[in-house]
């Protein structure tokens, strides 16, 4: 069994949603783009405890937390999930509401004849649903789960129940899901899931409460605490004058089997040992959070040996873990389920993970859809793989993307952006802090088809490049790209030694000569002091072509001062800034009047 579509309305951030699965998927985008509000719609949906909580849904999980609208009739949540691929089992079992879905069309059968369902592409699947709505009677919010397929005559749809539910084998792990709520024996733990499959009933609750209620506590005459309690009891018989409140003591506690199951706390040794050599045991939530994400992992790891058929669903499986265990956890997870559904920020999670199976989520006034990150051709495979996680991997987690036409840009970019960020803070930002990631395209050809799959993939897209002689190519960048930046010179290195201050020139030359990192082969041009901006701009123009590797445009602009770097790089970050954070008319006012004062005082 394999979830294939999701439909959502008024959830939490999505007016409106729809998500295609593959097999097994990860869900990356930008934080509130709504990756946990479709791990928790489908929750809703297949999760076995999820409607016994208290509270199944609140205010705050309907779109803009309006639950009832202008006529004051309430509002619904309804969410819509269809698996296919069902076991032979499952297709027994769930008889009386199979319908049809096509792999190819993504689309279920209305009606097929049987020839349809030939199809290789065709195979049987359940579609159910979620409605969660505001009973106005009941001052309360209520939800219930259910079959789509068939309709009663009334209209009704057949009771999901949490047998059902149990049977598609849908379990999710939240990130707040710590590993003292995993390893407790409360309702829903992956403990108790382990219990259940195993069939196993404890049958410890009524000893374990025995032993509670007649473990003395505080009842030494020493410590006077019965005393007290003696003097409140003749107090009592005062006005109560009757054989009850009589013989006041303390005890442990007043649990019940459901406080047992939620206060019982699983010890693990710490490694630490006491002056008598035994091992000293800790609870293990005051492991180490690493730690307890294995721990939970390996839960998980025995439940899908014993389930055989799971749909497990994670958030963010790679916190608190080093890279290779996040993809050791990655392969095994993957191993032992039928489908396995992940949210992630990591490149070491995303890089086990085939383009057509990474989902990336964009939302555009509440509407989310995902688009798988499909690569065009002109993205050669053994390129992607071999720079997905400095390159490919920040751009998809990122919500902006700057294409840098090739090294040198992309080192001028990412280093002129702190540095001025770090001289003008009030002024400039890191492009990091503006959610744009910068990637690399290393020639123009590549620029058009990279800005076209950033921006099918919900991705704003910027774009610095040299000037282009090829017309055509040009028209294709604009096309292609949202923010187009063109530079008025042929290379990069030769904007940026035309147009940086000549001091901060020769200051970079000869401190690469003074590390000792001048080119041999260009001993004849070593600047020195005596040499004249001219001739070190010759020598420059030979030595930063062969430097890229060794991030000599980096370094030459991370010692200049706004004035001295190149207008072009400082107008073009200037420009971005100002699309992603559009100032406000009294800041522009403010920020001229600063300007004014700024040259009056130069004068």
């Amino acid at each position: 069994m394999k979830i294939t579509r999701i439909k959502i309305e008024n959830f939490r951030g999505i007016s409106k949603g729809e998500v295609f699965f593959t097999d097994h998927n990860v869900l990356v985008g930008d934080n509130n783009i709504g990756k946990s509000s479709v791990l928790e719609a489908i929750d809703l949906v297949l999760g076995p405890e999820r409607l016994s909580r208290i509270a199944v849904i609140d205010e705050h999980d309907f779109y803009a937390g309006e639950y009832i609208d202008s006529e004051d009739n309430p509002k619904s949540i309804v969410v819509e999930v269809v698996v296919a691929n069902l076991t032979e089992e499952q297709e027994r079992y769930f008889k009386d509401h199979l319908e049809w879905w096509n792999e190819k069309t993504k689309t279920l059968l209305d009606n097929p004849p049987a020839e349809g369902t030939d199809d290789t592409a065709v195979s049987p699947a359940l579609r159910v649903g979620f409605t969660g709505v505001y009973d106005d009677e009941e001052d309360d919010f209520q939800g219930s789960t259910y079959f789509l397929n068939p309709t009663t005559e009334n209209g009704e749809h057949i009771k999901f129940s949490t047998q059902d539910k149990r049977m598609c084998g849908f379990l999710y792990l939240r990130t707040l899901r710590t590993g003292s709520r995993a390893l407790s024996l409360e309702r829903g733990s992956l403990l108790d899931i382990i219990l259940k499959l195993q069939e196993k009933r404890l049958k410890i609750w009524e000893d374990v409460l025995s032993e509670l209620r007649e473990l003395p506590v505080a009842d030494k005459s020493e410590l006077g605490i019965s005393d007290i309690l003696s003097s409140v009891q003749e107090s009592v018989k005062l006005f109560i004058p009757s054989d009850g409140a009589d013989n006041p003591h303390i005890k442990v506690s007043d649990l019940t089997r459901e406080n047992l199951r939620k206060t019982l706390t699983t010890f693990m040794d710490t490694g630490a040992r006491k002056e008598d050599g035994t091992p000293y045991s800790a609870p293990v939530q005051h492991q180490g959070t690493g730690t307890i994400n294995v721990l939970v992992l390996a839960l998980l790891s025995l439940i899908a040996e014993l389930k055989q058929n799971v749909i497990f669903a994670m958030e963010e499986p790679e916190i608190a873990i080093p890279p290779h265990t996040q993809k050791s956890i990655i392969t095994n997870i993957i191993k032992k389920s039928t489908q396995a559904i992940f949210t992630s920020h990591s490149p070491y999670v995303l890089e086990e993970f085939d383009p057509k199976n990474i989902i990336v989520l964009k939302k555009e006034k509440g509407v989310l859809s995902g688009v798988p990150a499909e690569f065009t051709s002109i993205i050669k495979p053994k390129f992607y793989r071999m720079e997905f996680r400095t390159r490919f991997a920040e751009a998809l987690l990122a919500r902006r993307v700057l294409i840098a036409e090739g090294r040198t840009e992309y080192d001028a970019f990412r280093s002129a952006t702190r540095r001025l960020n770090e001289l003008h803070p009030d002024d400039f930002s890191t492009l990091d802090s503006l959610g744009v990631a910068i990637i690399s395209a290393d020639t123009d050809s590549q620029i058009a088809p990279m800005g076209e799959l950033f921006k099918k993939l919900g991705k704003e897209t910027f774009a610095v490049f040299d000037q282009q002689t090829n017309v055509t190519q040009k028209e294709d960048i604009v096309d292609k790209v949202l923010h187009p930046y063109e530079s008025t010179y042929t290379s990069c290195e030769e904007m940026i030694i035309t147009e940086t201050n000549d001091d901060a020139l020769k200051r970079f030359a000869l401190s690469v000569v003074s590390d000792g990192d001048w080119p041999p082969h260009l001993i004849s041009s070593t600047p020195t002091l005596a040499t004249s901006i001219t001739d070190i701009k010759v020598a420059l123009r030979l030595y930063l072509p062969k430097a890229k590797g060794e991030g000599a445009v980096a370094n030459l602009l991370e010692g200049c001062s706004k004035n001295e770097m190149s207008q072009f790089i400082v107008n073009t970050l200037t420009s971005i800034q100002e699309i992603i954070q559009p100032k406000k008319v009294e800041e522009v006012a403010l920020v001229a009047e600063k300007s004014a004062i700024d040259a009056s005082e130069v004068k």
